[in-house]
C-alpha cells in the first residue's frame, strides 16, 4: 500500500518547460533570490537536540546572514542575528558549542545574557546608558516542529507559521516521534559546483532514479512516486522492492532493517521525502531522520547542509541500518552532483532550448511555478538586462 496524502493528478496540456536556462547563470537574478526566495522564507538550523543543556548554541553562515540559535537558561531555544550591537563582530565564531552562561563577543567584549539582552559593555562609563533590550541581540522568528527549528532572517513573510505549512504532512509525520530522537553524526557540509536550482530540479523528480541511481532503484523498484508542491510542501514515497538485493548496502539493509512497532503497516518499509519550499527536505526511514537543503554560494556555487538523526535508545540492528542508509543515500547524493552539473553547465550553450519536462517530473514544474509566484521575472524566456533586473521584477511583482 503506497497511500497518497493529496490529490496528485496531473492537468491535461500542462506547460512542460522549466525555468530558463539564463535563471540559472544570472548574478542580477541570484540576489533577488537571496531576497525573495531564501531571506524571508523558513529555513531549517537543526534540531532541538543539536542545543541539549542551557548555553549551546548552533550557528549558520548562509546567502549573507549569519543565524546564532542558543538554548537558555529556562530551556527556551532562541534565534539571533550573530551580531554583536556595538560593531556588527560574530558573538559566536564556532558553528557549534556550548557558551556557559553568557556570549561574549571576542571583538571588545560586550557579554549578552541567554536570552538576548544585554548584561553590559566594556568600559560602560565610555557610552550612554544603554538600554539593555534596545540593545540587545537582534532576534529571528523561529519555530520548533517536531523537533527541527526552522528560522527566518527577516520578520514575517510569505509563507504561514512551520506548523500551518506543515499540517498537511503532520499526522504522517508523527508517528516517527522525531522530536525525541539525538544526533548521529552531527551537522554535515558540502559544496557543489551548480547553481543552487540545478540541486533542487534534480531532486524533485524521481524519474531519473532508474538510470541513474542503482542503488535507489533496487531499494524501490517501481514503488516509488512523487507527489508535487502544493502550498510549498511536496511529498515522495517509496517502499522497498520485493526483489530488492542486488546490490550489497540493499541487500543488508533490507535483511536487517527494524519495523518499528509505532509505526503503521504502510510505514514500516517505508522512505518518505517531504520538500520544503524553496530549499530543503526531510526524509524520515523506519530507523531515521534527517534534512538537508541547499543555499546559493554564487550562480554557480552552492552549499549542500544537513544532518541525521536516530532513536535515542537504538538497537544494534537499528544503527547498522541507519550507516547502511547512510551509504546508499551517500552514493546517491554523488551521483546527483554529476547529474546536476551536466544540467547546468548544458544551459549556458547556445544549443540548449529549455526542458521538456515528463509527467513525472511535474514536480520539478510546481517548484518552478512556486519561484515564478515569488520572482515573476522568471517568466521572461529572454534575460533582461542585469541592471534592469531589480526594477523589473518590482513592477511585475506590483501587477500581479
Amino acid at each position: 500500500m503506497n497511500p497518497h496524502l493529496r490529490d496528485v493528478a496531473i492537468p491535461n496540456d500542462w506547460d512542460r518547460r522549466g525555468l530558463p536556462g539564463w535563471s540559472y547563470h544570472s548574478d542580477a537574478l541570484l540576489e533577488l533570490e537571496k531576497e525573495h526566495v531564501f531571506r524571508n522564507h523558513w529555513q531549517i538550523v537543526g534540531h532541538v537536540s543539536d542545543l541539549p543543556n542551557a548555553g549551546d548554541y548552533l550557528t549558520m553562515d548562509v546567502v549573507g546572514e549569519r543565524a546564532l540559535i542558543v538554548r537558555g537558561k529556562d530551556g527556551v531555544v532562541r534565534g539571533f542575528n550573530n551580531m554583536c550591537r556595538h560593531r556588527g563582530s560574530r558573538v559566536v565564531a564556532d558553528s557549534q558549542g556550548n557558551c556557559k552562561n553568557a556570549l561574549v563577543c571576542p571583538f571588545h567584549g560586550w557579554v549578552y545574557n541567554l536570552d538576548g539582552t544585554l548584561r553590559g559593555a566594556a568600559r560602560p562609563r565610555s557610552f550612554p546608558d544603554l538600554d539593555k533590550t534596545e540593545f540587545g541581540l537582534m532576534p529571528l522568528d523561529l519555530e520548533v516542529w517536531m523537533g527541527f527549528i526552522f528560522i527566518r532572517f527577516r520578520n514575517g513573510g510569505p509563507q504561514p507559521s512551520v506548523a500551518e505549512l506543515m499540517k498537511p504532512i503532520e499526522p504522517e509525520f508523527a508517528h516517527y516521534k522525531a522530536a525525541d530522537m539525538v544526533p548521529s553524526w552531527g551537522i554535515w557540509t558540502q559544496k557543489t559546483p551548480v547553481n543552487w536550482k540545478s540541486v533542487r530540479d534534480v531532486d524533485n523528480e524521481g524519474y531519473h532514479v532508474a538510470m541513474a541511481h542503482p542503488a535507489l532503484q533496487d531499494l524501490y523498484g517501481a514503488t516509488y512516486f512523487d507527489e508535487p508542491f502544493i502550498n510549498g510542501v511536496s511529498r515522495s514515497f517509496a517502499t522497498y522492492n520485493p526483489h530488492a538485493g542486488r546490490r550489497w548496502s540493499v541487500r543488508n539493509y533490507v535483511r536487517i532493517a527494524p519495523e518499528p512497532a509505532h509505526l503503521p503497516d504502510y510505514l514500516k518499509k517505508a522512505w518518505v521525502y517531504y520538500g520544503i519550499f524553496p530549499n530543503a527536505v526531510i526524509s524520515v526511514m523506519p530507523e531515521s531522520v534527517q534534512f538537508y537543503q541547499e543555499f546559493p554560494l554564487s550562480t554557480g556555487e552552492t552549499l549542500l547542509r544537513g544532518a541525521i538523526y536516530r532513536y535515542r535508545g537504538e538497537s544494534r540492528e537499528q544503527a547498522a541500518a541507519r550507516y547502511l542508509s547512510f551509504r546508499i543515500d551517500r552514493d546517491t547524493m554523488s551521483e546527483d552532483v554529476q547529474l546536476s552539473v551536466w544540467s547546468n553547465e548544458s544551459m549556458l550553450s547556445e544549443a540548449f532550448e529549455g526542458f521538456y519536462l515528463s509527467d513525472l517530473e511535474y514536480g520539478v514544474r510546481t517548484h518552478h511555478d512556486h519561484l515564478r509566484k515569488m520572482l515573476p521575472v522568471l517568466g521572461l524566456e529572454t534575460a533582461p538586462e542585469e541592471k534592469d533586473m531589480w526594477n523589473l521584477n518590482d513592477a511585475l511583482r506590483s501587477r500581479s
